[in-house]
């Protein structure tokens, strides 16, 4: 006789109380204080492994054994043209690579510049990702993290993003909570094909339109998006990793934000210019040399003393 049907009942509970655990956390950023709002509702909406639509901006957290924590954070901004987030690949992937190293990992869905909601479209992404750096280090006791070694990791207009948390001093995300004590400024970061200027001679034209929107014009909010030139002596260290046959964004950017990294004298910082991987830099089918480039960021952030080996 078939015992399956009697098992079910036993399995599905199983089921039910392991789902909990395999979760992860998602926490909203914001407590009914989100600045830059119009207050209309929005929807978060996915689809095809893409965030499509941020209304309720939040962090997916990702945590190592306890036994295996090694006192370093990362938050991770997936990227995406400031129009959508590619959360599978550029997020939540490195986020299990961390966790394998000892980190704990954040994985930011922050606004979209055009979302319906926003007021000004410029200063919505950048006063999430403020904020999320913000709660890394408000509840560094929680999660078993140094503040001293909260860095950011962002890919294409993610890693525009993360360097504007790097080198940008402006405090958009002050919300008159317990939170604005805290730095936002990350202690390392590492930009995966990085989106850097607003310069034409580099710029990847789409980044700018979304997150410039009605301002892409003007000249002063261009040069304060283009972050090689807003590098100063106390920018964190960064590593920066591209491909030179990259389409999409020109390795030219990560030589600009590595050239100012110098003349500021931020000498722990690195970049490597690869000859093939094009604009899909990620953990596996890399060609080449391209394969290594996760050693060399673990053995960098070990060598700057950002990570302690396992």
């Amino acid at each position: 006789m078939n015992k399956l049907p009697s098992l079910l009942p036993t399995l599905i509970g199983f089921l039910l109380v392991c789902a909990p655990a395999m979760a992860q956390q998602e926490l909203p950023l914001w407590n009914k204080n989100m600045p830059n709002s119009k207050g209309i509702p929005t929807k978060n909406i996915i689809a095809n492994e893409r965030i499509t639509q941020v209304g309720t901006p939040y962090i997916q957290v990702f945590e190592p054994s306890k036994a295996e924590r090694t006192g370093t954070a990362v938050l991770i901004i997936p990227g995406g043209g400031y129009v959508r987030l590619a959360h599978e690949i550029s997020g939540i992937a490195l986020a299990k690579w961390y966790n394998t190293m000892g980190v704990t990992a954040f994985v930011l869905a922050h606004r979209f510049p055009q979302s319906p909601d926003v007021v000004t479209c410029y200063k919505a992404p950048l006063q999430d990702a403020q904020r999320a750096m913000r709660y890394i280090r408000a509840n560094a006791a929680t999660y078993g993290i140094d503040t001293n070694k909260v860095g950011v990791m962002g890919c294409s207009a993610g890693g525009h993003l993360a360097a504007s948390l790097c080198v940008l001093k402006e405090d958009w995300s002050a919300a008159g909570d317990s939170l604005d004590a805290y730095s936002y400024t990350p202690s390392f970061a590492v930009l995966i094909s990085p989106v850097i200027s607003m310069d034409d001679a580099m710029v990847h034209k789409g980044s700018r339109s979304n997150l410039l929107g009605e301002y892409e014009k003007e000249e002063t909010i261009r040069t304060l998006f283009s972050l090689e030139k807003q590098v100063a002596a106390d920018t964190p260290p960064a590593l920066l990793i591209h491909a030179s046959n990259d389409r999409s964004v020109s390795p030219l950017n990560s030589l600009a934000f590595y050239t100012s990294l110098q003349q500021h004298k931020v000498l722990k910082s690195s970049v490597h210019i690869f000859p093939d991987g094009g604009h899909a830099i990620s953990l596996r089918k890399q060609p080449g040399t391209t394969i290594f480039w996760s050693e060399l960021a673990e053995k960098w952030m070990i060598e700057i003393g950002a990570l302690i080996p396992l």
